[in-house]
């Protein structure tokens, strides 16, 4: 269906995205869900902060799988990506901050082997 704007000329409607909150009007309490989202991705991001440390601190990678750390560290580029182009800001903040803690592991995975 289409519209006319004041000059006259027709133009396509335009679906505005609706906010990623599809359950909210099915369930009694969405808040719930959000905070298990919330806690999941506060433990996922931060389970890698003692790795972070203990990598910076002694500088010792052999134990890390590279093919794991770099599959893993693209992937969450890739999710950070995806969450921006949905405009997901919870997706966004974790990913990105996943990937802060990700990348010193991995660019010291690849220089101390």
């Amino acid at each position: 269906m289409a519209s006319l704007r004041a000059d006259g000329i027709e133009r396509k409607n335009v679906t505005r995205r609706k906010p990623n909150h599809a359950y909210g009007r099915r369930m009694a309490f969405p808040w719930i869900i959000d905070f298990v989202g919330v806690a999941g991705a506060l433990l996922t991001t931060l389970c890698w902060l003692p790795q972070v440390l203990k990598t910076v601190r002694e500088k010792e990678t052999r134990a890390l799988s590279l093919p794991a750390t770099s599959a893993f560290t693209l992937g969450i580029l890739l999710w950070l990506i995806y969450g921006i182009a949905i405009g997901d800001w919870p997706l966004i903040g974790s990913n990105a901050a996943t990937l802060a803690l990700m990348a010193p592991i991995l660019a010291m995975k690849l220089r101390y082997g």
